[in-house]
């Protein structure tokens, strides 16, 4: 369970910090189960075995609704103190570690931490990161009114709305529908 800097780690993380949140836009209001969540981290590079039980996928619930607050945060300054407290779940000082013959690789929780304490604190650490690069410029929810799903990253000082193309396409093809269905003055 670690996080490297910015490389292929960091963005690992932020985009396990999107697809959490998007996975909740995708399943609806039900509660998320430990199955669900098992499979998500294995899928998102965990090693096996992944076990988590009911508490577990309760934590990592809490843990998805902290991290949809952040894309919600109406300003970088809301933004940067829902990110500290997922930071805050950090049980131990960073540290190097190259367990397991793996690389060199920062370790922001200890080797017994919970799930949702090393979801909280490596995925707060990721936007944390965009955070300080743009503010809230690349982190947010998809502006298209059909879509509820969140983004994170994309080019430095650009600025995103959608969480895809195909959602910013959409919205701009519904925009210019609407204009022309307006009647012109005469």
């Amino acid at each position: 369970m670690d996080l490297t800097g910015r490389d292929e780690q960091g963005d690992r993380v932020v985009g396990l910090a999107v697809d959490l949140v998007n996975l909740r836009t995708r399943l609806g209001p039900a509660p998320l189960d430990a199955a669900t969540l098992e499979r998500f981290l294995l899928d998102h590079g965990e090693p096996p075995p992944v076990r988590l039980d009911r508490r577990d996928a309760d934590a990592i619930a809490a843990v998805e609704a902290e991290l949809a607050a952040v894309f919600d945060a109406p300003d970088a300054d809301t933004a940067a103190r829902r990110v500290n407290r997922l930071l805050a779940r950090a049980d131990t000082r960073p540290r190097l570690s190259d367990h397991d013959d793996t690389p060199w690789h920062l370790h922001l929780t200890g080797e017994d931490a919970s799930w949702a304490s090393w979801l909280a604190a490596n995925t707060g650490l990721g936007l944390a990161r965009l955070l300080a690069e743009d503010g809230t410029a690349r982190v947010g929810r998809c502006a298209a009114p059909s879509c509820r799903r969140v983004f994170a990253g994309g080019l430095r000082n650009h600025p995103r709305r959608y969480c895809s193309a195909a959602c910013g396409n959409a919205a701009r093809v519904a925009a210019f529908r609407a204009r022309r269905q307006k009647p012109r003055p005469p």
